[in-house]
């Protein structure tokens, strides 16, 4: 049976593990606070999930989730990721992460600051456009008239290729923007990001920039309340990635 490693147990880590399960694929997950935090979380998805260290759930993954902040990019296990097929969740919110100038510039993207550091991975970029609630309510089977599609990128296209085929089972079509370098065409407030798989996507952009106020005025964030969620076909996914012009941080609204 495939094995998903899961570095991160937050809600998009938890949600892709969820998906895992139910595709048939046993999920190692993990987090920066030990396994013994994970009790409740391993329960709730049941027996093919088992709770590790990073380092473990990196070695055990035949294909490996990292849904960790920005900041915390640099303890990714380099080591036990190499050779690994790393799906790349990571996104950057100067408000919460710092500003950063090679990202502000736009000379590189987050993908490939994550990629400079995983010497010998093959980074993907997927699951970072996609509200985590919006995971397990568009998932759809193969063949389904309202099957959503989310992009991927990566410089290895065999990589790819493997990432598309797990998010293929997971629920999702793909759309495969090539390299890192073009990942930027689903970061946040281009065209692809998440309000597009969202059934009013203008109250999901009030939601999110209460959030960042909050930060700002150093309050504990108030959460959006869920998003039904629309589904987004490859096909009108192509159109927008296509189409997309790059946010810098700058420029961003929600910054």
């Amino acid at each position: 049976m495939a094995t998903l490693g899961v570095i991160g147990s937050g809600s998009i880590g938890t949600a892709v593990a969820r998906l895992a399960i139910a595709a048939g694929v046993e999920v190692v997950l993990s987090n920066s606070r030990g396994p013994q935090t994970l009790t409740s979380t391993v329960a709730g998805l049941g027996e093919a999930a088992r709770a590790a260290t990073p380092q473990e759930a990196a070695r055990a993954g035949d294909q490996v989730v990292v849904a960790v902040p920005l900041t915390a990019y640099r303890s990714l296990p380099v080591a036990a990721l190499r050779g690994k097929v790393v799906l790349d969740t990571i996104n950057y919110y100067a408000t919460r992460d710092g500003h950063l100038e090679d990202l502000d510039s736009g000379r590189t993207t987050t993908s490939e600051l994550v990629q400079a550091h995983l010497v010998g991975a093959r980074t993907v970029k997927a699951f970072n456009n996609i509200a985590a609630f919006h995971i397990p309510a568009l998932a759809r089977p193969v063949g389904a008239p309202d099957r959503s599609a989310l992009p991927i990128a990566g410089n290895d296209a065999a990589a790819r290729a493997q990432a598309a085929e797990l998010i293929g089972r997971l629920g999702f079509d793909t759309v495969d923007v090539g390299p890192l370098s073009q990942s930027w065409r689903f970061e946040p407030e281009t065209a692809a990001y998440a309000p597009a798989y969202a059934a009013d996507p203008a109250a999901v952009l009030r939601g999110w920039q209460q959030v960042v106020d909050d930060l700002r005025a150093g309050r504990a964030p108030r959460l959006p309340a869920p998003d039904a969620g629309s589904p987004l076909s490859a096909a009108r996914l192509g159109e927008l990635l296509a189409g997309a012009e790059r946010e810098l941080t700058a420029d961003r609204v929600v910054a």
